[in-house]
């Protein structure tokens, strides 16, 4: 066995036989850190560039996880857009297995009014019965793509465009599914 012998000023001075080599505790550390680099870049791909994509697309994930989520918040519990839009099973509640499919208005106003709408449009899963803008537009105006107002009972919604874009991002991240 050997180890390093060292001077009166801590420099080396030679190996001495029959002594255990004891590395000096910075170049224990550095070889740990180098170890470390080489095996995250081993883990993650040689591309450093894939992996920040990588972290981008698992945020940008995230985030649109994020405004799906909002906007369901929206749709059922503030805008409560099932009362309308989603059939009755026997018992009168709402057919979560049609959620947003469309269906006739449970209800009609005390006085006859020839502009109440009797069925409410499928608004779930796509395609969306119109495009994206015009969803937005429709749920921060009132005014749908014809350039009318919808008719009662549909509530003229006056939202932000933050909450429009979060509702029209969960209309469309379903198919026919509660």
């Amino acid at each position: 066995m050997l180890s390093k012998r060292s001077g009166p000023h801590g420099v080396s001075g030679g190996v001495v036989p029959g002594r255990v080599h004891r590395m000096h505790p910075m170049f224990h550390r550095s070889l740990l850190s180098i170890a470390m680099v080489v095996s995250s870049v081993l883990l993650w791909g040689t591309n450093p560039r894939a992996f920040a994509q990588k972290q981008t697309s698992n945020a940008q994930s995230k985030s649109e996880a994020g405004i799906v989520a909002r906007g369901k918040y929206i749709v059922e519990g503030v805008a409560m857009c099932g009362q309308c839009h989603t059939p009755r099973d026997s018992n009168g509640g709402s057919d979560r297995s049609r959620w947003l499919q469309g269906a006739p208005l449970p209800w009609s106003p005390d006085k006859p009014e020839s502009d109440w709408a009797t069925n409410a449009p499928r608004i779930g899963s796509t395609p969306l019965p119109a495009s994206d803008d015009d969803m937005v537009k429709l749920l921060t105006t009132g005014i749908w793509k014809n350039g009318s107002r919808l008719r009662p009972p549909m509530p003229q919604f006056r939202m932000s465009r933050g909450d429009a874009e979060a509702v029209v991002a969960y209309l469309k991240s379903f198919n026919s599914q509660p």
